[in-house]
């Protein structure tokens, strides 16, 4: 009896290992928009439930973000910090799109209980999270992964596994030095 048990116990720790191991090698598979290239477009409900596209935002910087769960302690975290900052990203002619597979209704209750002024976007398919190799490797959410985009559309910095403490001062960092370099 303790033989099957602990022969269990060691069959699940395998499959969970190796789900983790695909997932970690999925990941490095090349799929992820990378540095240079063009980011893709697409169309996702917002808070507001109206279709907002990547596209429409060209002559503007785009900070994509993804992020795991509405009303969660990092998540929360990491959206009053680009809230706070917003009129910074407003002044550096920059929008943020934040991304998870949360519903639109879940956005507009998270954006109301918290004060959020920028769009979340509803991706309950995982459509988008998949496009950019953003979705994480042992639950069903969003990886916490950013991707800032220039005015013409192409990516100029990716950051995976982000700190949500920090990263709003980082992503503001880029832009101002993406605009200086020209890159």
């Amino acid at each position: 009896m303790i033989r099957m048990r602990t022969g269990f116990i060691v069959l699940v720790l395998v499959v969970i290992v190796l789900f983790a191991m695909r997932r970690t090698l999925h990941a490095d598979s090349g799929k992820m928009p990378a540095v240079g290239q063009m980011a893709p477009d697409f169309t996702l409900p917002s808070q507001e439930d109206a279709a907002v596209s990547l596209s429409q935002y060209r002559g503007k910087w785009v900070v994509l973000y993804f992020y795991p769960k509405d009303m969660t302690s990092g998540c929360t975290m990491e959206a009053h910090n680009f809230q706070q900052d917003l009129p910074k990203y407003t002044s550096a002619n920059a929008v943020i799109l934040g991304v998870s597979v949360d519903s639109a209704d879940s956005h507009k209750k998270f954006c109301t209980k918290e004060g959020l002024n920028f769009k979340l976007l509803a991706d309950p398919d995982k459509k988008v999270v998949k496009l950019y190799d953003s979705e994480m490797a042992v639950f069903p959410v969003a990886a916490r992964n950013t991707f800032l985009i220039d005015p013409q559309g192409k990516i100029v910095q990716v950051w995976t596994k982000v700190d949500p403490q920090v990263h709003s001062k980082e992503v503001l960092a880029a832009i101002q030095t993406a605009k200086e370099t020209g890159k």
